[in-house]
This record gives C-alpha cells, structure tokens and sequence, in this order.
C-alpha cells in the first residue's frame, strides 16, 4: 500500500519511482511482445507479402494505391499468387517468362544431385553433396546464341535443390530460386532448365535451396559461354571453394594444381570465387591482361605487374596471361594455387601484392549504351546493422534502409526504366552485393566517378563505409533477388526483391512451404 501523507517525502518518492519502474517495466515488456509478434512470418507466404514498395521516384505509386499489397493484392491475382503495381498492366505469371518451349536445345545436360561423402582432391572427407558424383559439378560449355538446357534431377538431397545460373542474365522463370521462380526439387523429382547464351563470359551456378549448406557442401559448378566469333583459345578455369573443415581447392583440388600449355602460349583465366567472403588472386611469372568482370569485356585493358585481382563473393575475372620460354606461370589465392606451362616446368611463387587492380580507373572510357542521368528510377540501399527479432527470433540482424525483414524496401521497376541506385554501407562488415537478372553499370564509388572501361558487375564489394552509385536498364522483367552473396548474411536478414509491375508468382516461401533459397 502507498505510504501516508504523514510519511517523509523520501519514502513517498521511493514508492513512486518503485511503481514507476514496475509500469517502465511493463511497457518494455510490451513493446519488445509487440516487436516479436511483428517479427513472426507466417507458415507460407508470397515473397510479394514481403517489405514496402519503393518506386524511386517513378511511376506506379497511384496504380499501387489502386490495386493494394500482400494479401489484397494476392487475392486480386488468385490463389498462392501476388501482383503489385498492376492495375495499369496485364499480369504475367513469373513461370510464362521463359523461351520458346518448342526451340529444340543444342546443348543438353542432366545434372544429379546426390547427398554422399566426398572427398575433395588431395583433402579430407566431409558429409557433403555432388552432381554426377563430383563437386565442383561437370563444367558446362555453350557458344553465344545457343539454347541451352539442363535437366536437374535431386537422387536424394533431403531439403530439396535448385540450380541458380550465377551471373547470367536468363528468364525469370529459369533463375533458379525456391519459392520465387520454382518450388525446390524434392527428392526424386526434376526440374528442366532452358536459356539462350545471350551473354559471352566466365560465369557459375549453385543451387539456390538452403544455399549455404549446399554450396559450401559442393553444389557448384562452373559456366563458360563462349563468343559466336571467336577463334578456339586457351583457356583455365581457375573455381576457388573452400570446402567443411577449412579446405581451400581450385577446381575442387587442394594445394597445387596443374594445366598443359607450351611455351608463348597466351591462355585466358577464367577465375571464379565460388566462396561466401572476398578473396583475391596474383600472378607469378608474367605480367596481365585483365580482360573482363563478371563475364563482361573490359575496354582497353592494359599490361598489370604487380598487383593482386580482387574477387568478391560469386565474382569473376577473366586474365590473359603467356607462358614464359621457360618455366611456368602461376595463379595463386591465399591456400591453392594453380601452374600453368609444360608438364613438369617450374613456377615460382610470392607473397600477395599490397596493391590491387581497381577497376574504377582501369582500362579505356567507352559508350555505356544508356543515359545514367536521365534516370525514371532512383533508389538507395542502405545496409546496417540492429538488434531485434528476425521471425521471431532475438538477435543482431543486418537491415535494409533500417528494417529488418519483413520490413525492407521491394525496388519496383516498369520495363525500360533506367534505373540509378546508391548502395551504402555502414554494417561494420563488407558485403558482396548480387542482384539477379542484371548486370549493374559502376558510376562512382564514395563520390569518385568510374573513369577508365565501363565497369559491369553482378557481385560488387561493398565495404564497410563505402558507398557505390550504380545504374542498370530494367530490360528482364521477372521477380529478382537482390541479396548479399555472403550467404550466411543473407540468411540473416540481408536480402530483398527487385519487382516488375504485373508480375505474379504462384510459388511460396515460409517454413511450411518447403522453399528456403538461402
């Protein structure tokens, strides 16, 4: 009972602060309830249910109003399907946006997913995966212009699998992500993948189910798409993956591994990070060309001694290195490496260059087809970092413009919009940023204008307190991620959607659904 009026004040203002901290702390408790609650995602749910449309500044917000997000909108559309921004537009299905089921394909793999023991070259056994019996999975081959197809079949991967086509710009429909673009494969089912080599490049894929398990357990491959026009080159792949237990390999082999080619030869080096962090990658034994990023060919590129080629998580680069007269060249990242030269030939090694080659200035200015300053579209993705609660769950969550998931932006674009975009850090980590579907055009980084060969990326670095302004043309539309390739990160929270107006899709995620892409 509260004190009498007779009491001294310091027991009356003693009980006061008493039941002041009691009602402080009821209200705590009531806030931090309410913040769980919201947290807490359904069993299943359209990705289109996720975050706030963002229309950068376009049009689209009235169509918007007009037709209504998440459950009203997946209504409208019908049963297990989601459309935002269509009310000026006829509704495409994300599973019609796909080539001409009739073309007949020129290239033709079955890939099999197994769940078994593997043992990478030279290393230790792990419980892990393969395709075909072998990680990385076979190295698939096309010509520019050629239909592809791939007929995936899961033999017995208990979560289920997919194959995202890491870097290529393919139909939405093809794009390989569980409870977007298709359900999971479950085991003893397929799925059949076709696209058409538009693009010419160094490019991978990985499943995109329970993705960090899988990839880091050996769901991988390399994919070269070669010119139309060109003359049979050289070539090495150089799949840098870091298996359980710590094992660096490339190509699947730990230590050193060794490629054929005579003296003078001038060979193509296909680097690919297939790993969730950044690393980088040196030559001994001859200066370089680096010829592309991320499967795009790079303007004037210029002779390089010593510096290191840095490669973020799911990035590419392609080197033009030659054989010395005598010896060997040497590609190296920190723990593998690979010798190429004569059988038996001697290749040097060396500690990692302190200077890397920057991109933001290298090679020769070129036409990038389109007008970055006339853009319909302007976006900012700000990564952070906050506690709260992530379905539920009580942690220290990365955040999107300040929210965590299910509150982070959807980019909402219109076919033929030319789109600018800020990308800025300040999480305390660095962050390889991967937008599918897309190639994004560098224009700045911290302010400082892109001045040597146009820059295309679909992996960017994104370090801690750096900020990048890059621009890309809407011109694949579909339902796209657009998520850290740090996979853990992205399984905490760092991911999103960019969206095209009218688009639905019929697939759901949630942990009843069975679809888990990260």
């Amino acid at each position: 009972m509260p004190p009498s009026r007779t009491a001294p004040a310091s027991s009356r203002w003693a009980w006061f602060a008493r039941r002041l901290a009691v009602v402080a702390a009821v209200i705590a408790l009531a806030l931090v309830g309410w913040a769980w609650w919201g947290s807490v995602l359904p069993g299943t749910y359209s990705v289109m249910d996720m975050g706030s449309p963002d229309f950068g500044g376009g049009p689209g917000a009235a169509e918007h109003a007009a037709s209504g997000h998440g459950a009203h909108a997946a209504a409208a559309a019908g049963e297990g399907a989601a459309v935002i921004g269509a009310a000026a537009t006829v509704a495409t299905n994300v599973v019609d946006l796909a080539v001409d089921p009739d073309r007949p394909a020129d290239v033709r793999v079955e890939l099999t997913a197994r769940a078994e023991r593997v043992t990478p070259a030279g290393g230790r056994p792990f419980d892990g995966f393969t395709l075909n019996g072998q990680s990385p999975g076979p190295t698939i081959r096309a010509t520019q212009g050629q239909l592809v197809e791939v007929v995936l079949r899961n033999e017995d991967v208990p979560a289920g699998v997919t194959l995202h086509w890491h870097g290529v710009d393919v139909p939405n429909a093809m794009d390989g992500v569980a409870g977007v673009t298709q359900d999971a494969v479950p085991p003893g089912e397929s799925f059949t993948y076709r696209f058409i080599a538009e693009q010419a490049g160094t490019f991978w894929y990985h499943s995109h189910q329970a993705s960090h398990p899988q990839v880091v357990g050996g769901l991988y491959g390399a994919l070269i798409l070669q010119p139309a026009d060109a003359a049979s080159a050289a070539d090495a792949i150089v799949a840098v993956h870091t298996y359980p237990g710590g094992q660096r390999t490339i190509n699947g082999a730990t230590g050193e591994a060794r490629q054929a080619a005579e003296p003078g030869a001038a060979v193509r080096v296909r680097l690919i990070n297939t790993d969730s962090t950044p690393t980088s990658a040196w030559v001994t034994g001859s200066s370089f060309r680096m010829l592309a990023a991320d499967g795009t060919d790079l303007n004037g590129p210029t002779s390089v001694d010593g510096r290191a080629v840095p490669l973020t998580a799911g990035g590419r680069a392609d080197l033009e290195v030659t054989v010395p007269s005598a010896g060997a060249v040497r590609i190296q990242v920190p723990g593998a490496s690979l010798v190429i030269g004569p059988d038996r030939a001697e290749a040097s090694t060396s500690p990692a260059p302190r200077e890397q080659v920057d991109l933001l200035s290298y090679g020769e200015p070129a036409d990038a087809g389109f007008d970055a300053a006339q853009a319909d579209r302007r976006f900012r993705y700000d990564i952070g970092r906050l506690p709260g609660f992530l379905d539920g769950a009580p942690g220290y969550w990365w955040t999107i413009n300040g929210g965590i998931v299910p509150a982070v932006p959807m980019y909402m674009v219109q076919e033929g919009d030319v789109v600018v975009m800020s990308i800025s850090n300040n999480s305390g980590e660095v962050h390889p940023m991967h937008l599918h579907g897309h190639h994004l055009l560098v224009l700045s980084r911290d302010g400082v204008p892109s001045s040597g060969s146009p820059w295309w990326v679909d992996s960017l670095n994104v370090e801690h307190g750096e900020t990048y302004e890059v621009a890309f043309v809407a011109d694949n539309p579909g339902i796209w991620m657009d998520h850290c390739h740090n996979l853990p990160h992205a399984a905490e929270g760092l991911m999103t959607h960019l969206a095209y107006g009218g688009v639905t899709t019929p697939f759901r995620l949630g942990r009843d659904s069975g679809n888990d892409p990260e």
